[in-house]
Protein backbone atom coordinates (compact mmCIF):
# COMPACT_ATOMS: atom_id res chain seq x y z
CA UNK A 1 0.00 0.00 0.00
CA UNK A 2 2.85 2.37 0.84
CA UNK A 3 4.25 1.66 -2.62
CA UNK A 4 1.07 2.95 -4.28
CA UNK A 5 1.17 6.21 -2.30
CA UNK A 6 4.89 6.74 -2.96
CA UNK A 7 4.39 6.05 -6.66
CA UNK A 8 1.44 8.45 -6.81
CA UNK A 9 3.35 11.17 -4.97
CA UNK A 10 6.30 10.82 -7.32
CA UNK A 11 4.07 10.89 -10.39
CA UNK A 12 2.17 13.93 -9.17
CA UNK A 13 5.38 15.77 -8.36
CA UNK A 14 7.08 14.95 -11.67
CA UNK A 15 4.05 15.78 -13.82
CA UNK A 16 3.69 19.14 -12.01
CA UNK A 17 7.42 19.75 -12.43
CA UNK A 18 7.10 20.07 -16.22
CA UNK A 19 7.33 23.70 -17.29
CA UNK A 20 4.27 24.43 -19.39
CA UNK A 21 1.66 27.15 -19.89
CA UNK A 22 0.06 26.64 -16.48
CA UNK A 23 3.38 26.94 -14.63
CA UNK A 24 4.26 29.99 -16.73
CA UNK A 25 1.03 31.73 -15.78
CA UNK A 26 1.40 30.74 -12.13
CA UNK A 27 4.85 32.36 -12.00
CA UNK A 28 3.61 35.52 -13.70
CA UNK A 29 0.55 35.79 -11.45
CA UNK A 30 2.45 35.10 -8.23
CA UNK A 31 5.15 37.66 -9.00
CA UNK A 32 2.54 40.39 -9.42
CA UNK A 33 0.09 39.39 -6.67
CA UNK A 34 2.04 37.64 -3.92
CA UNK A 35 2.08 34.35 -2.05
CA UNK A 36 -1.63 34.08 -1.19
CA UNK A 37 -2.60 34.17 -4.87
CA UNK A 38 0.24 31.79 -5.76
CA UNK A 39 -0.95 29.27 -3.17
CA UNK A 40 -4.54 29.57 -4.42
CA UNK A 41 -3.25 28.92 -7.93
CA UNK A 42 -1.32 25.89 -6.66
CA UNK A 43 -4.46 24.55 -4.99
CA UNK A 44 -6.39 24.83 -8.25
CA UNK A 45 -3.73 22.94 -10.21
CA UNK A 46 -3.46 20.19 -7.59
CA UNK A 47 -7.24 19.78 -7.42
CA UNK A 48 -7.51 19.20 -11.17
CA UNK A 49 -4.56 16.79 -11.11
CA UNK A 50 -6.29 14.92 -8.30
CA UNK A 51 -9.56 14.84 -10.25
CA UNK A 52 -7.93 13.57 -13.45
CA UNK A 53 -5.96 11.03 -11.45
CA UNK A 54 -9.24 9.78 -9.98
CA UNK A 55 -10.75 9.54 -13.47
CA UNK A 56 -7.70 7.60 -14.56
CA UNK A 57 -8.04 5.26 -11.60
CA UNK A 58 -11.60 4.34 -12.57
CA UNK A 59 -10.72 4.03 -16.26
CA UNK A 60 -12.50 7.17 -17.49
CA UNK A 61 -9.49 9.32 -18.47
CA UNK A 62 -8.71 7.42 -21.70
CA UNK A 63 -12.24 8.18 -22.92
CA UNK A 64 -11.39 11.89 -22.82
CA UNK A 65 -8.64 11.43 -25.40
CA UNK A 66 -10.64 9.86 -28.22
CA UNK A 67 -12.79 11.11 -31.08
CA UNK A 68 -14.58 14.47 -31.25
CA UNK A 69 -14.21 15.03 -27.50
CA UNK A 70 -10.44 15.18 -27.83
CA UNK A 71 -10.78 17.79 -30.60
CA UNK A 72 -13.22 19.88 -28.58
CA UNK A 73 -11.01 19.78 -25.49
CA UNK A 74 -7.96 20.63 -27.58
CA UNK A 75 -9.60 23.67 -29.17
CA UNK A 76 -10.99 24.78 -25.81
CA UNK A 77 -7.55 24.52 -24.24
CA UNK A 78 -6.01 26.46 -27.13
CA UNK A 79 -8.63 29.20 -26.82
CA UNK A 80 -7.99 29.55 -23.08
CA UNK A 81 -4.22 29.83 -23.62
CA UNK A 82 -4.53 32.37 -26.44
CA UNK A 83 -6.98 34.47 -24.41
CA UNK A 84 -4.74 34.51 -21.32
CA UNK A 85 -1.66 35.17 -23.45
CA UNK A 86 -3.30 38.15 -25.13
CA UNK A 87 -4.50 39.49 -21.79
CA UNK A 88 -1.02 39.10 -20.28
CA UNK A 89 0.54 41.03 -23.17
CA UNK A 90 -2.12 43.71 -22.80
CA UNK A 91 -1.23 44.02 -19.10
CA UNK A 92 2.46 44.39 -19.94
CA UNK A 93 1.77 47.23 -22.38
CA UNK A 94 -0.65 48.90 -19.97
CA UNK A 95 2.13 49.04 -17.37
CA UNK A 96 4.51 50.44 -19.99
CA UNK A 97 2.00 53.24 -20.64
CA UNK A 98 1.75 53.94 -16.93
CA UNK A 99 -1.62 52.33 -16.28
CA UNK A 100 -2.20 50.17 -13.22
CA UNK A 101 -2.70 46.43 -13.61
CA UNK A 102 -5.80 45.22 -11.71
CA UNK A 103 -4.79 42.84 -8.89
CA UNK A 104 -5.83 39.20 -8.95
CA UNK A 105 -7.55 37.88 -5.83
CA UNK A 106 -6.84 34.41 -4.42
CA UNK A 107 -10.36 33.35 -5.42
CA UNK A 108 -9.79 34.47 -9.00
CA UNK A 109 -6.35 32.87 -9.08
CA UNK A 110 -7.89 29.58 -7.97
CA UNK A 111 -10.57 29.82 -10.68
CA UNK A 112 -8.01 30.61 -13.41
CA UNK A 113 -5.85 27.66 -12.33
CA UNK A 114 -8.86 25.33 -12.41
CA UNK A 115 -9.89 26.40 -15.91
CA UNK A 116 -6.38 26.38 -17.36
CA UNK A 117 -5.41 22.99 -15.96
CA UNK A 118 -8.77 21.34 -16.68
CA UNK A 119 -8.78 22.55 -20.31
CA UNK A 120 -5.18 21.53 -20.96
CA UNK A 121 -5.22 18.36 -23.12
CA UNK A 122 -1.65 17.59 -22.06
CA UNK A 123 -2.90 17.10 -18.50
CA UNK A 124 -5.62 14.73 -19.67
CA UNK A 125 -3.31 12.74 -21.93
CA UNK A 126 -0.62 12.53 -19.24
CA UNK A 127 -2.92 10.98 -16.65
CA UNK A 128 -4.53 8.64 -19.16
CA UNK A 129 -1.11 7.24 -20.08
CA UNK A 130 0.19 7.22 -16.51
CA UNK A 131 -2.72 5.25 -15.11
CA UNK A 132 -2.59 2.75 -17.92
CA UNK A 133 1.02 2.10 -16.95
CA UNK A 134 0.25 2.07 -13.21
CA UNK A 135 -2.59 -0.41 -13.69
CA UNK A 136 -0.37 -2.64 -15.80
CA UNK A 137 2.23 -2.57 -13.04
CA UNK A 138 -0.37 -3.55 -10.45
CA UNK A 139 -0.10 -0.32 -8.43
CA UNK A 140 -3.83 0.37 -8.74
CA UNK A 141 -5.06 -3.22 -8.79
CA UNK A 142 -7.10 -2.84 -5.57
CA UNK A 143 -9.47 -0.14 -4.31
CA UNK A 144 -7.19 0.83 -1.45
CA UNK A 145 -4.18 0.92 -3.76
CA UNK A 146 -6.01 3.11 -6.26
CA UNK A 147 -7.12 5.51 -3.50
CA UNK A 148 -3.59 5.81 -2.15
CA UNK A 149 -2.25 6.35 -5.64
CA UNK A 150 -4.74 9.16 -6.30
CA UNK A 151 -4.09 10.81 -2.91
CA UNK A 152 -0.37 10.59 -3.55
CA UNK A 153 -0.81 12.27 -6.93
CA UNK A 154 -2.72 15.18 -5.37
CA UNK A 155 -0.15 15.68 -2.61
CA UNK A 156 2.79 15.34 -5.01
CA UNK A 157 1.33 17.93 -7.37
CA UNK A 158 0.51 20.27 -4.48
CA UNK A 159 4.03 19.95 -3.05
CA UNK A 160 5.71 21.17 -6.23
CA UNK A 161 3.14 23.88 -6.96
CA UNK A 162 3.35 25.26 -3.41
CA UNK A 163 7.16 25.23 -3.59
CA UNK A 164 7.03 27.08 -6.91
CA UNK A 165 4.59 29.66 -5.55
CA UNK A 166 6.67 30.21 -2.41
CA UNK A 167 9.95 30.63 -4.30
CA UNK A 168 8.31 32.94 -6.85
CA UNK A 169 6.75 35.11 -4.13
CA UNK A 170 10.16 35.46 -2.44
CA UNK A 171 11.74 36.55 -5.71
CA UNK A 172 8.88 38.99 -6.23
CA UNK A 173 9.93 40.94 -3.13
CA UNK A 174 13.27 41.88 -4.66
CA UNK A 175 12.42 42.71 -8.27
CA UNK A 176 11.25 45.93 -9.82
CA UNK A 177 8.52 46.86 -12.25
CA UNK A 178 10.81 46.50 -15.26
CA UNK A 179 11.48 42.86 -14.38
CA UNK A 180 7.77 42.20 -13.84
CA UNK A 181 6.94 43.74 -17.19
CA UNK A 182 9.57 41.54 -18.85
CA UNK A 183 8.02 38.47 -17.19
CA UNK A 184 4.58 39.53 -18.44
CA UNK A 185 5.94 39.83 -21.98
CA UNK A 186 7.65 36.44 -21.88
CA UNK A 187 4.62 34.77 -20.29
CA UNK A 188 2.22 36.38 -22.76
CA UNK A 189 4.25 35.37 -25.80
CA UNK A 190 4.76 31.88 -24.37
CA UNK A 191 1.04 31.38 -23.73
CA UNK A 192 0.15 32.60 -27.22
CA UNK A 193 2.71 30.22 -28.76
CA UNK A 194 1.45 27.28 -26.67
CA UNK A 195 -2.13 28.06 -27.69
CA UNK A 196 -1.42 28.48 -31.39
CA UNK A 197 0.72 25.33 -31.58
CA UNK A 198 -1.98 23.40 -29.75
CA UNK A 199 -4.70 24.68 -32.08
CA UNK A 200 -2.62 23.77 -35.12
CA UNK A 201 -1.93 20.26 -33.81
CA UNK A 202 -5.66 19.72 -33.21
CA UNK A 203 -6.86 20.82 -36.66
CA UNK A 204 -3.87 19.61 -38.73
Amino acid sequence: MGHAFTLGFGLGFLVALQLGPVSLYQIKTTLRNGLAVGLAFAAGIALVDLAYAALGAVGVAPLLTIGPLETILGLLGAAVLVFLGARTLRSAFRVRLGEAVPPVSPKRGFAIALSMTAANPLTIASWAAIFSAASAAGAASSLSGAVLLVVGVGLGSATWDVALATATALVGRFVGERFLRAVDLVAGIGLLCFGLVLAYSVVA
